[in-house]
């Protein structure tokens, strides 16, 4: 009789694990304003086969020909477009329960708390770790590269997606504070509008620029000093009502969040800033492994415990620097 009770037990696990998967990836993009972004402006994006491609517009024709009359046109064959080339990243936190806290619990309510408490602490555990890569410059093993790769300090240095970084045309902008800006030398309450400004100009073609301004909370408080308390506009409709930290800029003809990023725990760099077109990055996952629950129920062969897997298989994966930014302050 203990053996059935025992099994059944389980199944609840089991099923109650499969039931919350369904919403993980909600779960991770929704605790952190650049993917929560992302995910709303569908940039999160399956892939498939060993390795995530790219594909680049990097040329032009050359064939633009201005006549008049029976004057000759330039039709000309051209390579317009290339491949970046990511490989993607596994992770996933364990839920694991020993067989003899599950009879420990083993009426309903008892069940229901410890089930809650170790699929809890995953999730929380599985949106921190991965919100941290998100920053990450992607050097730990099987890390995914996040934003300190995608927009590096460093611009002409290296490769990135397979392409060098010496290709000038494959290269996000830098803005040290302490000497990119005339007359300024660090970001305070009487600087940071100037050079928010003016980064969003000089990346900005069009319609086309930054669309978000990721900040450390040095940057975000100079910010907030800047503004008098009738221009602190908030978009209640969508980050603001999602509980992030955000203030609404209006410059270069267009309106740019910019969101705490820093706070406790972050791995969000100090004294910095990403000047972010969401619309140039991609969150690629596999369709079988998009944060959801994996692997079956698992029973180690020399323990009495089970095992439950939740992960992802993918890659963060950028496809246009021109309108991406860093702004950081060597001295502040």
């Amino acid at each position: 009789m203990a053996l059935n009770t025992n099994e059944r037990l389980q199944e609840a696990f089991s099923l109650a694990l499969e039931d919350r998967s369904q919403g993980y990836a909600d779960l991770v993009s929704n605790s952190n304003a650049l993917l929560f972004v992302m995910k709303r402006r569908n940039q999160f994006k399956t892939f498939s086969g060993p390795t995530i491609r790219e594909r680049l517009l990097y040329n032009e024709s050359g064939t633009y020909t201005r006549y008049s009359g029976y004057e000759f046109l330039n039709p000309q064959p051209a390579e317009l477009f290339n491949d970046a080339e990511f490989t993607p990243k596994l992770a996933a936190v364990s839920v694991t329960l020993s067989n003899e806290d599950i009879l420990k619990n083993s009426g309903t309510n008892q069940l229901k708390d410890i089930m809650e408490e170790h699929i809890t602490a995953a999730e929380q555990e599985l949106t921190d770790r991965f919100v941290e890569d998100l920053h990450s410059n992607g050097t730990a093993a099987n890390q995914i590269g996040g934003l300190q790769l995608v927009i590096p300090t460093v611009v002409n240095s290296g490769t990135y997606g397979g392409i060098a970084r010496s290709n000038a045309i494959w290269q996000t902008s830098a803005f040290d504070a302490n000497s990119a800006f005339a007359g300024i030398t660090q970001v305070d309450t009487t600087t940071v509008r100037r050079i928010f400004d003016s980064i969003l100009i000089q990346r900005s073609r069009g319609p086309k620029g930054p669309n978000l301004i990721l900040s450390s909370q040095e940057h975000y408080t100079a910010y907030a000093g800047a503004l008098v308390a009738i221009q602190q506009i908030t978009n209640e409709n969508e980050l603001g009502a999602m509980g992030f930290t955000s203030l609404r800029l209006h410059s270069a003809n267009k309106k740019v969040d910019v969101v705490l990023e820093g706070g406790i725990g972050s791995a969000m760099p100090a004294n910095t800033s990403y000047f972010i077109d969401t619309t140039a990055l991609r969150f690629r996952y596999h369709p079988d492994r998009n944060f959801v629950r994996f692997g079956g129920k698992q029973m180690p062969i020399n323990q009495d415990a089970i095992v439950q897997h939740i992960g992802f298989f993918g890659e963060l994966t950028m496809n246009n620097p021109l309108h991406m930014a860093k702004l950081y302050d060597s001295a502040p």
